[in-house]
């Protein structure tokens, strides 16, 4: 039997790439999404489509005791389209409260479930001011004010709840920010970026690293470096899709 897998926000840019990987590589994958109308794109990707809102426990916590996913992994966030500027205030709150409540939840219903690994997507731009490039030792901003402090509160509290799990094996990928299918940016941008479909190969290849732990997963710039992932995951910022899972 297939060893399953419960992708959170599965019908997102990250996710969307990572559930044909995972598929090909012979998971049996099911896929949440908050919204019914996105089930058929699941299904059309080989998921098996969840709808499930990350806010409510109860329902997340029966659904993922009756699918009992080995592992989950969490690539849940709350963005406007194309980050718009005119709204990414708002939405700050918002993602910082999926990366909140909405981790502490699927932690919990991964836990009740007897899933045994988690792998949980965040962000490579989080870093405390200080030498570059950062390195996964380095601190949080947690110092910081305004959205950046709303967003960098969301993160700390994503990574404690993930790593601090008992008996699941967490993995942070921080990763920069997003560009090709899917994402608002067609080339990239930003101090640390990272192509859509190298992001989720990182989590294919983090299941299939030992241990858990931090990795910084963005192509090379002088904000941050992702040396970790590359020596340990094997991981490297020109991996697509069209390259197949290896055995």
């Amino acid at each position: 039997m297939s060893e399953k897998i419960f992708v959170a926000g599965a019908a997102g840019a990250v996710g969307s790439a990572l559930v044909p990987l995972l598929v090909d590589a012979g998971y049996a994958v099911y896929g949440s999404t908050r919204r019914a109308e996105r089930a058929h794109v699941l299904e059309a990707r080989g998921a098996v489509p969840v709808v499930v809102d990350v806010f409510d426990a109860q329902a997340l916590r029966a659904a993922l005791m009756r699918i009992a996913p080995a592992i989950v992994i969490h690539q849940l966030t709350d963005l406007p389209p194309d980050l718009d500027p005119k709204l990414m205030a708002d939405a700050a709150h918002r993602n910082a409260r999926v990366r909140t409540e909405g981790t502490r939840n699927l932690v919990a219903a991964a836990l009740a479930a007897g899933s045994r690994r988690l792998v949980a997507q965040s962000i490579a731009w989080a870093y405390a001011p200080g030498a570059t490039p950062h390195a996964e030792k380095d601190p949080l901003d947690l110092a910081a004010e305004g959205t950046r402090g709303v967003s960098v509160g969301g993160v700390a509290a994503l990574e404690r709840s993930v790593l601090g799990a008992a008996d699941l094996m967490g993995t942070v990928l921080r990763y920069g920010q997003f560009h090709g299918p899917g994402t608002s940016n067609a080339e990239p941008r930003g101090a640390c970026p990272v192509h859509v479909e190298a992001a989720a190969w990182a989590a294919v290849l983090a299941l299939r690293h030992a241990q858990g732990g931090v990795f910084n997963i963005a192509e090379d710039n002088p904000e941050v470096s992702s040396e970790k992932a590359r020596r340990e995951l094997g991981w490297h910022a020109s991996l697509r899709l069209r390259q197949g899972v290896a055995s």
